[in-house]
């Protein structure tokens, strides 16, 4: 029996490989022949461009394999193996998107075709720089054949099953795969994995070419900032399925993969916020360099993570030996880094030093090694089981409560830094400039924490999380004052330079704060992102007041907790091809007054039987201040009685809200900003923000219409 879409979708993968060897090969003997001034039969330079148009049509060629895998899945094609394992005819149309990367072969098709996206965009943007651009596309182009190696050869995605012909039906999609949120979380984790691939590219093939100046910075700054930000909202993404599906009333565990993401999340934080000191004062160059390697290589590690069988985690993959290959994919890439750094580290030199502790180079630096401390710990407690075991042979699991004891304290550093760095000059920064930035900030603090402990905050007191882990009360009070200073410092800085051009201008604050952003989008697109970040710190810190509650629950009983009061009105069943589900109405009263009704489900997916355990589908009514969040568990099986358990999770709202505060500031600061002019603005004490993207000013001016300094 011939099955055209699949051989269609095998051929068009083994002409992408072919492209990408080709791209490699043509684009190395290219440069090595420009750089080394040799004589080709053809001319260097035209090598060059059929190695680029031959990475551009391998785009062609993998979009061409994941357009057949699309038609297979929605033409219920299960003579796939692929498709068989991970769809089914009752499955939703809107969740056979979410099939497609729910395995193996499915997720690495998309890292290649997602790569190749990345590289088809950077190489038809190849004028800005045509040398660096080809060292860039070449070293991707690497990158690229390991991935194709993958699906071509070890983990097919258009695999035939045995006999050539599927069983009338598949088994389904994992239950906890099917909701929204998972059809856009993967691949915006994705984006912001293979994201770093490019700027990783440009780091390496700039070293490797001994690139002068930092030009190289600002052409792979908006790669990095868009790969941040996707990843960022991969995280978070992730955070909100945990939260709505998982039942378990928290948004983050500590589980293997969750780090996964994390780790190359805080050190391209790092990468973002250490470039500065490199484009202002030639400092951190081999720090830099390092850091977006170890980046790249981060984001590799989690991808053998949720595939090799390392460790255990509800979102890993099956245990296979493709491990392997992604163990060797490391060496390999460390190695040519290495390689690289230690031939031409003498191109790295800093052209100057740190000055003064009391500086924005310091905060810089402080910011930096907090943020590899977390990483390193969030390392150490992932692998830890790993390393356990070969050692002692048998795996010991390092749980939340050690990720809590260390990360919130550096997390509360980590807000420290932001409140600080914006405060704070380049070089040195007077003991007078200080006193007057700093008073403001720290009133708000002080009357903070006096508000907190009025109303009943209990520093001393400690709070059992969703997670089993207890957190005290401090670190939720220092959190929220702290969050509320740093607040009031980047209001103060809005207002202050908002107020300066208004003078000037004659316009109302409003639009003169809208002006102000526009001629520094980097400047003040950072400290934006800095207020969402403070914005989900303060959030956060709403977990160590958590309350909960579980009861049996028939008609008409209720539970009470802290005010809220929920009845049990009925119990209801339905059923539809894909599941069969129950469901509770309940209406909840807050002070005696019905102010919602929730129905929270629970749901058993008959067809999938790799995954037969039932799915909870919570029931949350979100305000500001907290979430009421219920979860319907079952029955108890020596009554038949249902289970409800009830949460109050305060500000949890304030996390998703931050959220959308960075992504703005992030699109505020990737947009150029408006055309400088020869008239300035004469503005009090710049305050830098020591942000994710900050930039800005030097001395004590704003030039019209226009920044100054390095921006996007």
């Amino acid at each position: 029996m011939s099955h055209p879409m699949p051989f269609f979708g095998s051929v068009s993968l083994l002409l992408a490989l072919v492209l990408s060897v080709y791209t490699l090969l043509a684009g190395t003997l290219s440069l090595w022949a420009i750089a080394r001034g040799r004589a080709l039969a053809v001319a260097p330079e035209r090598i060059r461009e059929t190695a680029r148009r031959a990475g551009v049509a391998s785009f062609i060629a993998v979009s061409s394999a994941a357009f057949a895998l699309i038609w297979a899945f929605f033409t219920n094609d299960f003579s796939v193996d692929y498709v068989l394992h991970h769809s089914s005819i009752a499955l939703p149309g809107f969740y056979k998107f979410s099939s497609i990367w729910a395995g193996q072969e499915g997720s690495l098709l998309l890292w290649a075709w997602l790569l190749a996206a990345y590289g088809f965009v950077l190489r038809l943007r190849h004028k800005s720089d045509i040398t660096l651009h080809a060292y860039a596309s070449t070293i991707l182009s690497a990158v690229q054949v390991f991935f194709l190696l993958l699906v071509v050869f070890v983990a097919q995605p258009f695999a035939i099953v045995p006999g050539g012909i599927g069983p009338s039906d598949g088994f389904g999609l994992n239950p906890l795969l099917q909701y929204a949120e998972m059809v856009i979380h993967p691949p915006m984790l994705y984006l912001g994995y293979v994201g770093f691939a490019v700027p990783f590219a440009f780091a390496l093939g700039a070293l490797m070419m001994r690139y002068p100046g930092e030009k190289w910075i600002a052409i792979t700054r908006r790669w990095t900032m868009v790969a941040w930000l996707f990843l960022t909202c991969g995280i978070i993404l992730g955070m909100h399925w945990a939260y709505a599906v998982l039942g378990w009333g928290g948004y983050w565990g500590w589980d293997p993969v969750e780090n996964a993401s994390l780790m190359p999340w805080l050190t391209g934080t790092a990468f973002l916020h250490s470039v500065m000191m490199q484009e202002k004062r030639g400092m951190m160059k081999a720090w830099n360099v390092w850091l977006i390697f170890i980046t790249f290589i981060l984001t590799i590690l989690g991808t053998l993570l949720t595939r090799s069988g390392l460790v255990s985690s509800v979102h890993a993959f099956a245990e296979s030996s493709i491990g392997t290959w992604f163990v060797w994919f490391l060496v390999l890439v460390l190695a040519v880094c290495l390689f690289t750094f230690l031939y031409n580290r003498d191109h790295l030199r800093a052209e100057n030093h740190l000055e003064s502790l009391v500086s924005r180079e310091s905060s810089f630096l402080f910011n930096n090694l907090v943020l590899l401390a977390a990483c390193f710990t969030v390392l150490w407690g992932t692998l830890f089981p790993v390393l356990s075991e070969f050692v002692q042979g048998s795996k010991v699991t390092m749980g939340a409560p050690f990720y809590n004891r260390v990360s919130v304290p550096i997390g509360l550093f980590l807000l420290f830094l932001t409140g600080v760095g914006p405060l704070l000059a380049w070089r040195s920064t007077s003991l007078r400039a200080i006193r007057r930035n700093f008073v403001l900030p720290c009133i708000a603090i002080i009357v903070t924490t006096i508000v907190l402990m009025i109303a009943g905050v209990r520093p001393w007191s400690a709070d059992v999380q969703a997670d089993g882990s207890v957190v005290s009360n401090i670190y939720a009070l220092v959190c929220i004052s702290l969050g509320v200073g740093v607040i009031t410092a980047i209001l103060a800085e809005f207002l202050r330079g908002a107020h300066v051009v208004s003078t000037q201008t004659g316009k109302n604050l409003v639009e003169s704060t809208v002006l102000l952003t526009r001629r520094n989008t980097r400047r003040y697109g950072g400290y934006l992102i800095h207020f969402g970040v403070v914005i989900m710190f303060i959030g956060l810190a709403g977990s160590a007041f958590n309350q909960s509650k579980e009861s049996e629950m028939s008609f008409g009983d209720s539970i009470s907790l802290d005010g809220y009061k929920i009845v049990c009105q009925s119990y209801s069943e339905d059923s539809n091809p894909n599941y069969d589900s129950q469901f509770a109405l309940l209406d909840v009263y807050h002070n005696g007054s019905k102010i919602t009704r929730l129905a929270p489900e629970r749901r058993v997916y008959f067809v999938n039987t790799d995954h037969a355990q039932p799915s909870t589908i919570v029931a949350i009514h979100s305000t500001l201040a907290n979430d009421l969040y219920v979860v319907f568990e079952g029955t108890n099986p020596d009554n038949d009685r249902p289970i409800i358990k009830f949460f109050i999770n305060p500000l949890v709202n304030w996390i998703w809200v931050g959220v959308v505060i960075v992504i703005f500031g992030t699109f505020i600061a990737l947009v150029p900003p408006l055309k400088p002019s020869t008239r300035r603005v004469e503005v009090p004490e710049p305050l830098l923000p020591n942000a994710v993207l900050g930039g800005g000013l030097t001395r004590g001016t704003i030039p019209m219409n226009a920044p100054e300094g390095p921006h996007v």
